[in-house]
């Protein structure tokens, strides 16, 4: 292979086009973005390209299998052979599962795939596809309020938003070409951007105005400038009655306005210039800040009931939720996580007994329920419920909240790790699967405005390394005979597979085939036939109809409930955690294999309060689960008595709390209670006196 090849970018949701091109010596020569690509007409950014041309992580080139306490080269038989004795051990003890955990880097086929093998040939409860530590919260509210899953704008919607309001995200970082799109919008239109986050990120310091709510009251702030909305006047009275349903409860279930203003810590002036550029047409975008919080779901639909109740909700406007891993959205449409492909309903009998005949399994062995989220899955093996667990291109041992109990709990079970680069749950796992990762990859992904393209293997995975495709289906075949048709497998035929499953559903793949991709891209779902996609949801040429029983959109009552974890004399700080540039989830594809000591961002003001705790430049984090030894940066972007550190950093999660969203299951990920230690004395005191915050009268 020599010419320039089509392909997708696998680095965030985005989903930017790019072009690849092989080299002679099997690895890829060059990449760039593709002019021609219907999603991004040619847009990238550097850390895609870095990372997809040459990744830092160390790749995995052959299985391996734990002898002795140490991992060691294996055969292919050898190690599947290990795994399938294993896992049909687990299936036939009394209520006998499999824990099964997923990720948003594979490509649609893989993660249908582990699906239906996780669903269909083990049966199991214990299955999550990245989900519920990524979006949950999101996809949560949009069902409650639509009926269906997704944000309804597209990318299209961007140049036409007169105010682009940020909640809880840091695009200029983690989505830099749709952060492009938004400052071009506001300087081409006269637009206008608010940021809300605690922290002075990269976004928020470009921000017109930018709202730092004390950490952990989202809810709160949204709620506040719902009531100064509805107090004003500024509703759209026609949409609401019309299209919508519960205004009236929600009116009711509103908190005082400056009583909400005063838990999330801003004036009402603040409250009040939220409230006012919503009077414009607005995009709503939201991220991480907001869906990993026990609140998460709660805010998501508050979010939303600010489009619903200022009319913001038509072509250049609506809530958009900012998705993090490349094809998260594609395993929400395809992996039988909390719905079975195609949005279809879980617990539906109808759907339940369609997806039994299309995979010729028993409906009894389809599990009743979606089960539990990540933590729940880790306590579940925790308490010995479950005693195997498999993991595929995910890292638990360092992306989960306190991720040194992860780590012990992964090591006490018969892990099996399939990942294409060491990792931290690697360390742990008792059988090593070497896959292929991107560029290495065929198959399709899903961005986050529902897009579906092509991924293409440009070059060969090094060693004998296999694709994610084909590892399921081996295992897959070795516990159901037929689940899958003999590996290698043809991923358009099992795209096939999935489309027609999807067929007539809320997230129909019908129309797109692998003939279209190559033809038109990229093509946006519910594509029920190969002449149509999808464009902005619930919306045709001025009417509207939603997914709910009712037709209408549905307006939410969630109140503020506190955080799970406040501070106290012991633990007087906030950790919060976000990203760097260049860095993406446990940042295994660009660091190196020896990990270096995290760096925390603290405001020089609380360093100044806590000078005893620092030695050298360092101090330990400690919070009631962990202590990790940090360098310090004075960074007057910090709000005083919090502490940053980046989620790239396995130390980070090891302090973080493990409380989930009641609806979601995403955990609180983004506030925790913590105090400062001098490194050589883990007592909390010095020489200089007491290490935690003191007063500077």
């Amino acid at each position: 292979m020599s010419d320039w090849q089509p392909t997708t970018c696998m680095r965030c949701a985005v989903g930017c086009g790019h072009l690849q091109k092989p080299a002679a010596d099997g690895k890829l020569a060059a990449v760039k973005g593709h002019a021609g690509h219907p999603t991004t007409d040619g847009s990238k950014c550097k850390r895609g390209i870095d990372e997809t041309v040459d990744p830092k992580g160390e790749r995995i080139t052959e299985p391996l299998i734990r002898r002795g306490g140490e991992l060691q080269p294996a055969t292919w038989d050898t190690a599947l052979g290990l795994v399938t004795s294993r896992f049909i051990e687990a299936l036939g003890n009394n209520d006998g599962d499999i824990a099964v955990l997923g990720s948003g880097q594979q490509t649609n086929e893989a993660a249908y795939a582990l699906g239906k093998l996780a669903r269909g040939g083990f049966g199991t409860p214990y299955y999550d596809s990245n989900t519920t530590l990524c979006m949950a919260s999101a996809v949560s509210a949009y069902f409650k309020a639509f009926g269906s899953d997704a944000p309804p704008p597209t990318y299209a919607d961007i140049p036409d938003a007169e105010t682009h309001l940020i909640w809880g995200a840091n695009p200029a970082t983690a989505h830099p070409v749709v952060y492009r799109w938004i400052t071009e919008s506001i300087a081409d239109g006269d637009g206008q951007l608010l940021v809300v986050d605690p922290v002075e990120t990269k976004t928020a310091a470009d921000a017109d105005t930018h709202i730092q709510p004390t950490a952990g009251t989202d809810l709160a702030l949204a709620r506040a400038v719902l009531a100064a909305v509805i107090d004003a006047g500024d509703v759209a009275t026609e949409f609401i009655e019309n299209h919508t349903t519960g205004y009236e409860e929600l009116v009711n279930s509103l908190p005082e306005l400056e009583t909400a203003a005063e838990t999330a810590g801003v004036s009402l002036a603040t409250v009040q210039r939220i409230a006012d550029a919503l009077t414009d047409r607005t995009l709503l975008y939201w991220g991480m800040g907001v869906n990993q919080s026990v609140q998460g779901t709660g805010t998501a639909r508050a979010l939303i009931d600010l489009c619903l109740a200022t009319g913001n909700m038509g072509p250049g406007s609506g809530p958009f939720s900012l998705t993090g891993q490349a094809n998260s959205m594609g395993n929400r449409v395809c992996s039988s996580k909390n719905t079975w492909p195609g949005h279809r309903p879980f617990t539906e009998t109808t759907a339940r007994k369609a997806v039994s005949a299309a995979w010729d399994v028993p409906l009894s062995r389809l599990p009743e329920t979606p089960g539990p989220g990540f933590v729940g899955i880790v306590d579940a093996l925790a308490r010995g419920d479950i005693e195997v667990c498999w993991t595929v291109a995910t890292n638990p041992a360092a992306g989960m909240p306190d991720a040194g109990q992860v780590k012990n709990v992964l090591r006490e079970s018969f892990l099996v790790a399939q990942d294409a680069f060491y990792s931290d749950t690697v360390e742990c796992a008792d059988v090593v699967l070497p896959a292929a990762t991107w560029g290495e990859t065929e198959g399709t992904t899903t961005n986050m405005e529902r897009r579906v393209s092509r991924v293409r293997a440009g070059v060969e995975p090094p060693g004998s390394a296999r694709q994610d495709l084909d590892i399921i289906a081996a295992i897959g075949n070795r516990i159901e005979t037929g689940l899958f048709p003999e590996p290698p497998l043809e991923p358009a035929a099992v795209f096939a597979e999935l489309s027609e499953l999807t067929a007539g559903t809320k997230a129909d793949l019908a129309g797109i085939s692998y003939d279209r991709l190559d033809e038109e891209l990229a093509v946006r779902w519910p594509a029920p036939d190969g002449e149509t996609e999808g464009g902005y949801r619930y919306h045709n040429e001025g009417s509207w109809s939603f997914e709910t029983e009712s037709g209408r959109a549905q307006f939410s009552t969630a109140t503020h409930s506190g955080v799970p974890e406040p501070l106290d004399a012991d633990y007087p700080l906030v950790l919060t955690t976000g990203r760097c540039t260049g860095v993406y989830n446990t940042g295994i594809r660009s660091r190196a294999p020896d990990v270096e000591v995290a760096n925390a961002r603290v405001h020089p003001e609380t360093i100044g309060k806590c000078l005893g705790a620092f030695d050298r430049g360092q101090t330990v984090i400690e919070s009631r689960r962990d202590s990790v030894t940090v360098t310090v940066e004075a960074d007057e972007s910090i709000p005083p008595g919090m502490v940053w550190v980046p989620i790239h950093n396995p130390a980070a999660n090891k302090l973080t709390l493990p409380e989930v969203d009641p609806e979601s299951d995403e955990p609180n990920l983004k506030q925790c209670a913590v105090c400062l230690t001098a490194p050589s004395r883990p007592d909390r005191t010095t020489a200089d006196g007491p290490s935690v915050p003191v007063d500077s009268d």
